[in-house]
């Protein structure tokens, strides 16, 4: 889903890439690019499960105002993905509830 040639932009020819695993499955994702949009870039749309209805959330506002995307990485809990550059073996796991260690685990 990444747009590699770009009718403005041009083509981009030399992309780096690098590995992030997102709930145990390990991705693709380009260098200097949002964990977002690495996220959407790979299918995956759902970032977190709200904690009164357990209702999934995404992608909302994409500029870090609202907290639709925050996920846990690295063991930290409430990242906005949206605004947040991938690094080379971060680890990415759904949010559920508030992220607090401990609660809202069970699925």
């Amino acid at each position: 889903m990444r747009i590699l040639d770009h009718p403005i932009l041009g083509s981009q020819l030399d992309i780096e890439y690098l590995w992030i695993t997102v709930d145990g499955k390990k991705i693709k994702a380009k260098k200097g690019e949002t964990i977002a949009a690495s996220l959407l870039a790979n299918n995956i749309r759902i970032h977190r499960y709200t904690s009164r209805y357990k209702e999934p959330r995404g992608i909302y506002c994409g500029i870090g105002q609202c907290t639709d995307c925050v996920m846990t990485v690295n063991n930290v809990p409430n990242i906005r993905t949206c605004i947040t550059p991938v690094e080379d073996g971060m680890i990415i796991q759904t949010q559920y509830g508030h992220g607090r260690r401990g609660e809202d685990s069970e699925r």
